[in-house]
């Protein structure tokens, strides 16, 4: 059966900065608005000074004898402290700690996955405990845990520095790698470099706009079929004239009427 949670009755948590009234003290030492130190006056002196400024009475240091108090305005000055705490947690870089596990057997291409896993969680700024996990005999050849730890930090070219050396405890032997100042010379050529080749499908682009422009000469094959359309017209036109020609029959008929001719001549004779 759950045990049932208790209410929280405690209060919010609240500003504990002492101002005005809550400073219960017989006297503070007192600086004024602009920084001008004021000495140690009497409580009701300091709050009647703030009164008059119309500015509060802040304690700034309440463990020093007397607490030491401000003449100023709360508000704005916590508003103000907020912001710069603010700015201080925008600039203040965030270290992640990542972790790599790798056997002393590790295969060569298992090994070059790894690799390329510490090499980005370096480049991202991050640092990284390489774990070297033994099991069984392996634990009495710490020397080969050691040595896969050193390969691996000369295979990553200087982007790293040793943090904290190999050390075994227990099954595992750990190596903390931190980033080196290389990372950042490594990451501006690489920047540079991809440069190119981000112009490079703008060319490209460039080549398959003027494409369309090349199959303009194709326009003119239709006006130079014009004149082949024409050309077998022209050469199929003297055919046509030549057909009347060749039916000039009546050379056929005439014929006829020459073989009539002798016919008669035999006639006459008689």
């Amino acid at each position: 059966m759950p045990v049932p949670r208790r209410f929280d009755r405690r209060p919010p948590e609240r500003d504990t900065t002492r101002i005005n009234e809550r400073i219960r003290v017989p006297q503070v030492r007192l600086i004024g608005a602009d920084g001008e130190q004021l000495g140690i006056v009497d409580i009701n002196d300091a709050l009647k000074r703030a009164q008059d400024a119309d500015l509060d009475l802040v304690e700034v240091a309440p463990n020093n004898k007397p607490p030491v108090t401000r003449l100023l305005d709360y508000s704005k000055y916590k508003y103000e402290q907020e912001q710069k705490q603010k700015q201080a947690r925008k600039h203040q870089q965030q270290v992640n700690i990542r972790e790599i596990k790798l056997r002393p057997k590790i295969a060569v291409h298992d090994y070059a996955t790894k690799k390329g896993h510490v090499e980005r969680f370096l480049k991202h700024h991050d640092k990284v405990k390489v774990t070297i996990m033994f099991r069984g005999r392996e634990q009495a050849h710490p020397e080969r845990g050691r040595a896969l730890l050193q390969k691996l930090f000369e295979d990553l070219g200087g982007i790293a520095v040793i943090e904290s050396a190999p050390l075994q405890e227990g099954r595992n032997m750990s190596m903390l790698l931190a980033p080196s100042k290389e990372v950042d010379k490594v990451e501006a050529p690489a920047a540079d470099g991809e440069a190119p080749a981000a112009e490079a499908p703008k060319a490209d682009g460039v080549a398959k706009a003027d494409a369309p422009a090349d199959p303009a000469p194709e326009a003119d094959a239709p006006a130079a079929a014009v004149p082949e359309a024409e050309a077998s017209a022209t050469d199929e036109a003297p055919e046509a004239d030549e057909a009347p020609a060749a039916d000039d029959a009546p050379a056929a008929d005439d014929a006829p009427a020459d073989a009539e001719a002798p016919a008669d001549a035999p006639a006459a004779d008689a």
